[in-house]
């Protein structure tokens, strides 16, 4: 099932980084175009993130105010700052999570840089077994390699497919791969040659810098996006979840780049390179703008989600009145007032005009004297 899911996600990107490959004839120029494509689309929901960001940057003097207001009732303190962001138009998470966009992306890509044949050139299991036996008739044997001889059988087969493609001309869909970009093998992995770095020239040595310099951009593309939404100082959630990004992203992107095949980390340089680009002109562009949007219908949708909010919040406080109403309608009467008591305990002392023959306290009947005579 999520083989069959993950193939159909594949599709899309698949046919726009064989366009592009098709188009330079370069593999490493494909990802970098097809990087770009994917930003252009993802721009209008970043938009959306990058200006709330900003937005609620400027109101952090306000929620500041608030969180010290309210430091000793956690619940005030949340009404208080749902009510701030609903005003301004603020969503707090919405940062952190476009963040983690690329790493679907990334998921997909390595499974078509990974499975050329199925993935990339889109081939039935009938066409990559007759692939496999045009290739075992040319002497082609899968190499070993750390036991991931099978996991990465189809871009060894691609790479023997570019070097006699002659011989398999009549296989339809068939696609000659170059994996070359700038004198390297996008297919190699630079943790299974960085022990070569000071022998292997240029070959070793730009594939083991791919991983450090996509942590490097990737650190720097964080400072940048933090500088553009004035978090440097601030200690609140969005803040303190946006510093771990700061730290994860390089992370995740250096051990990406020495684990996995090459062509991943042109990818991921690529990502930054443009997310920075765009980091720094979304930054000035609404740090421009931001006082310009006070616009009579923003204003009205603000109101609106406002009055929305605080709708919701009577009739929250309604229904728990109601609750509480029934809850003691529910309960035993109330005990009567110390004044009742003493009024009634009152009432029941016997008065003089009670007091009949010489039984001063008879009631019910008239006492006769003679009543137990003969």
């Amino acid at each position: 099932m999520f083989s069959t899911l993950g193939y159909y996600i594949c599709i899309p990107f698949a046919w726009i980084l064989r366009a592009f490959y098709n188009l330079t004839g370069s593999y490493g120029w494909a990802l970098i175009l097809f990087t770009l494509v994917v930003k252009l689309v993802l721009l209008p929901f970043q938009l959306k993130s990058k200006k709330s960001m900003i937005r609620m940057s400027k109101f952090q003097p306000k929620m500041k105010e608030i969180q010290e207001k309210y430091a000793n009732n956690q619940q005030k303190m949340n009404e208080e700052l749902q009510l701030l962001y609903a005003q301004e138009g603020i969503n707090p998470m919405s940062g952190c999570l476009w963040s983690l966009l690329p790493f679907p992306i990334i998921i997909a890509l390595y499974s078509i840089i990974r499975q050329p044949l199925s993935r990339f050139m889109l081939l039935s299991a009938d066409t990559i077994e007759k692939v496999r036996s045009i290739a075992s008739g040319l002497g082609y044997v899968m190499e070993q390699t750390k036991g991931r001889a099978s996991f990465y059988e189809e871009i060894q087969l691609a790479q023997f497919i570019n070097e006699h493609f002659a011989s398999f001309t009549g296989v339809d869909g068939l696609i000659r791969m170059d994996y070359s970009f700038l004198g390297l093998d996008l297919t190699q992995m630079p943790g299974d040659v960085w022990k070569q770095f000071f022998t292997g020239g240029w070959p070793v040595i730009g594939l083991v810098l791919i991983p450090v310099i996509s942590a490097a951009l990737s650190f720097f593309q964080s400072k940048v996006a933090m500088a553009g939404n004035g978090q440097q100082d601030s200690n609140d959630a969005a803040a303190r979840s946006s510093k771990s990004m700061m730290l994860m992203m390089p992370l995740m992107s250096l051990w990406i780049g020495f684990t996995l095949p090459a062509a991943l980390g042109v990818y991921w340089i690529a990502n930054s390179v443009f997310q920075i680009i765009q980091d720094v002109i979304l930054n000035k562009y609404f740090s421009t703008r931001m006082e310009q949007e006070e616009t009579e219908k923003e204003r009205a949708k603000r109101e609106a989600r406002v009055a929305k909010m605080m709708a919701a919040r009577e009739q929250q406080r309604a229904y728990q009145e109601a609750a509480a109403k029934a809850k003691n309608g529910g309960s035993k009467p109330a005990k009567k007032p110390q004044s009742e008591k003493s009024e009634s305990k009152k009432g029941s002392s016997t008065s003089e005009a009670g007091r009949i023959g010489d039984r001063p306290y008879a009631r019910g009947r008239s006492y006769s004297p003679d009543h137990y005579g003969e």
